[in-house]
């Protein structure tokens, strides 16, 4: 009888593979040139699906743009959401066995090495992916970072006092002048929001984080929402944490801690071995890592995940820098029950997180 039940719920569920023991994981090396990608994908459509992490639906378009300027007659199809939400349903997709995308670039890192394990990633080295810092990527060509995100805080001065010095530093924020100034992302809704308050925390304790809520912060979800309320003419905000802007137009001043830790790490993606579109997707993952799309990143004031790209004007090199670690963002989301522990600390103070997600608020 056992063994009848134990059968019955094994034929019910799909069990994923694991590839701990199949050992042959040697990638593919590709060798053509984004041109004879390019044709190459053609041929199969020119289609290419990719889902994307983020919090607001224009997120990717500039990807989008530059990618079909660059390869006419190609289509990317990209969905923008939440990273935890799209970790989620493709899980489910794997599950059933109905893979719908080609590809997937997530700020939860710590699904990548999971999925690897499970066999459903293909091993593929883009041209330049010896390149990419080791730090970001896989040994075997499974998953690579292929861009940085940093974060700034965004100011708008002209919602301060004529003279107000900026917020630089960590405790820059606790000034008077900054109470009810403050739009801040839940560190209870987003990993990487929560990752950046761990690091503050960890310098300056506990006692600054109860200091900051005296300035009566106004939360929201979302990582591009604070600028987007800080730009607002009717808002009486004028300082957003965090953003994603280290270059943006006048009258907004973007600045970020040196000496205190800030949050930056490289954003990771994959393609998966049953992709529909496969030769569409090597053709994005060679872009990607392409000195074209590294550059257009760096333009921005952002770093590259490559060695080789040069640090953009006015920034310092991150092997000079004592105040971010790219590589430690991994580490943290790797530990589940720790980041679970700190939300609902977060939670039990500031509460849940209120409001729609950021993807349909209309803010």
């Amino acid at each position: 009888m056992r063994s009848f039940l134990l059968t019955a719920c094994m034929a019910g569920s799909t069990i994923a593979y694991d590839s701990l023991f199949a050992w042959k994981s040697a990638p593919i090396a590709e060798t053509r040139t984004l041109d004879e990608l390019h044709a190459a994908a053609l041929t199969e459509g020119g289609v290419i699906n990719l889902w994307s992490g983020g919090d607001e639906p224009a997120q990717q378009n500039q990807l989008k743009t530059a990618f079909e300027a660059r390869f006419p007659g190609m289509t990317l199809n990209v969905t923008v959401d939440v990273s935890k939400y799209h970790a989620g349903r493709i899980d489910r997709q794997l599950n059933e066995g109905k893979l719908q995308i080609d590809a997937t670039v997530l700020q939860t890192v710590q699904d990548f090495p999971r999925w690897a394990q499970q066999g459903v990633l293909l091993n593929y080295k883009p041209v330049n992916f010896d390149l990419i810092d080791p730090s970001y990527r896989d040994s075997f060509a499974a998953w690579y970072g292929v861009y940085i995100i940093n974060w700034s805080t965004l100011t708008n001065p002209s919602k301060l006092a004529a003279g107000t010095q900026l917020p630089v530093e960590w405790d820059d924020f606790l000034r008077p002048e900054f109470k009810d100034k403050l739009v801040v992302t839940y560190p209870n809704d987003d990993d990487a929001v929560l990752f950046a308050f761990d690091l503050i925390m960890q310098q300056y304790g506990i006692e600054w984080f109860e200091s900051f809520l005296k300035q009566n912060p106004f939360w929201v979800r979302g990582t591009e929402t604070p600028g987007t309320i800080v730009r607002q003419q009717n808002s009486t905000y004028a300082v957003a944490i965090p953003s994603s802007l280290n270059r943006p137009s006048a009258p907004l001043n973007a600045t970020r801690p040196t000496t205190g830790q800030f949050a930056a790490w490289p954003q990771t993606g994959a393609i998966f071995k049953d992709a529909p579109h496969p030769e569409s997707a090597k053709l994005l993952f060679n872009y990607y890592v392409s000195n074209e799309f590294q550059e257009l990143r760096t333009s921005g004031g952002s770093w590259s995940v490559r060695t080789d790209i040069a640090t953009p004007a006015g920034v310092q090199q991150l092997s000079n820098m004592s105040t971010v670690n790219t590589a430690a963002f991994g580490r943290f989301m790797a530990d589940r029950a720790r980041v679970e522990r700190l939300k609902f600390y977060f939670e039990s103070v500031i509460g849940p997180a209120q409001g729609l997600s950021p993807l349909v608020d209309g803010v």
